[in-house]
């Protein structure tokens, strides 16, 4: 059987991952050292490794490199609890497996470790190194730096789905910059604020005297991203006629310029943001099924401001860093309120209330009352919302004629609506209280005795 080399200093995840092996039918060694681990591998010629990144001495993905040296193209699984952009995109691109965060369930390992021993690992070039204006480290943005990766390590067309605000241009650079068309452009379209009369002109280019007003031949936006990478935001707000030619020129890898008759060749990546729903847009008619299939073959879902609220003190020292403010803090009662607010505006949001702040702050110290007032959110999903009352109300009336719960109705139809939110709540964050506790808007303890309440009434 496949022998499996677990290198990481953490007991416990030795433990677990040689138990899941075990399962498999996979003999295991642990080591609790890149060093150690060498050791082991040259005596023991394992046919997986599982490493971790951070290790005492010499770190996880540096050691790829010795680790192939000493056993050739033996797959790697990297795991780590402390993801960030630059680790993701190392740990993507440098001839591992995988890339697992911590902390993850016996599934997750199961079937990547079944997976890396039916396959050869894959080779992808490294891409340059460059800085990035991602910040936070929590679970969620962690998830987000994997699948940055991903998509930069392939040429796929990509979907980035998130919140107005929530970072979709950020994350388009990010992965054009890892990528191997980083040398190229990076274009950048906003498709809502094009003019609807000049948008075909914008994208696509014209021809000396194609229109009135027409007076040189211009190279389109599809033309200048020839070589490097197109990022079309708001792309659902493409009119129709626009996304039969855009098709075109994504299949025939060329463009007519608007009055011409000869087509442009240009090749280039696509990397499309919205912040509605494309699927939906597809199903009632108003985006092309077709060119919905073209430009999402790998979809990136960006987190809302408020599923990462960890990350506010580190955004909030970023943003008054870039406000020249870099010697300003905020008080324990300034990050209270950050971390309490909705954020229907995201980060972008944010940034605006710690630049107000800093105006209005002249003693170093960023207090509440320099906040602007907060904003709610007020595109809630209606249509849902509605159907969760009128199901909430049956099942009240359900409840009220049931002579058996008599006295207690709130009680069993609250632990009714309790059980799943608080389920999904923990599903989100990974099975940390920590985490789901603040999204809820409750306190950990209270969660926690709320889920032993549930626990003891089943």
């Amino acid at each position: 059987m496949p022998k499996v080399l677990i290198v990481d200093d953490e007991e416990s995840i030795c433990w677990g991952v040689a138990r899941v092996c075990e399962k498999l039918g996979h003999p295991t060694r642990s080591a609790s050292s890149a060093e150690a681990g060498l050791r082991e591998a040259a005596s023991w010629r394992p046919d997986l490794i599982v490493l971790d990144v951070r290790l005492p001495g010499v770190d996880g993905i540096t050691a790829i490199e010795s680790f192939r040296a000493l056993l050739g193209p033996v797959p790697i699984v990297i795991v780590t609890a402390f993801g960030d952009m630059a680790t993701a995109v190392r740990a993507v691109q440098s001839d591992a497996f995988d890339y697992l965060l911590k902390p993850f369930g016996v599934q997750d390992i199961q079937a990547i470790i079944e997976r890396a021993l039916k396959r050869a690992p894959r080779s992808i070039e490294p891409p340059p190194s460059a800085g990035s204006d991602l910040i936070g480290a929590s679970t969620v943005m962690q998830s987000l730096y994997k699948r940055v990766a991903l998509a930069a390590a392939s040429e796929a067309s990509v979907l980035l789905q998130g919140e107005s605000g929530s970072g979709k241009e950020l994350v388009a650079r990010a992965i054009h910059r890892h990528s191997a068309r980083s040398k190229g452009r990076f274009v950048a379209v906003n498709v809502a604020a094009l003019s609807p009369s000049l948008a075909e002109s914008e994208l696509f280019g014209h021809v000396d005297g194609a229109f009135t007003g027409a007076t040189r031949t211009r190279p389109g936006l599809l033309a200048q991203a020839d070589g490097g990478t197109l990022f079309l935001d708001e792309v659902a707000d493409i009119p129709l006629p626009l996304q039969v030619k855009l098709l075109r020129a994504l299949e025939e890898g060329a463009v007519v310029p608007v009055g011409g008759d000869e087509p442009t060749p240009t090749k280039f990546r696509v990397v499309a943001a919205t912040h509605q729903n494309l699927s939906q847009c597809v199903a009632a008619g108003a985006f092309r099924h077709d060119l919905y299939y073209r430009i999402c073959a790998f979809e990136v879902a960006i987190p809302p401001l408020r599923q990462r609220v960890e990350d506010i003190p580190a955004l909030a020292a970023h943003f008054m860093s870039l406000a020249g403010r870099s010697s300003v803090r905020l008080s324990e009662a300034t990050l209270d309120e950050l971390r309490s607010r909705e954020w229907p505006g995201n980060v972008r949001e944010l940034r605006n209330a710690i630049e107000h702040a800093c105006v209005l702050s002249r003693s170093g110290v960023i207090y509440p009352e320099h906040l602007p007032p907060a904003q709610r959110r007020l595109d809630g999903p209606m249509p849902a919302t509605s159907e969760l009352a009128a199901v909430a109300a049956r099942r009240a009336d359900e409840l009220l004629d049931d002579p058996a719960s008599e006295a207690v109705v709130y009680e069993r139809l609250m632990a009714e609506i309790e059980r799943p939110l608080f389920e999904r709540a923990l599903a989100r964050y990974g099975n940390e209280c920590a985490p789901a506790a603040r999204a809820l808007g409750l306190h950990r303890t209270t969660l926690k005795r709320k889920l032993d309440e549930l626990e003891s009434s089943t």
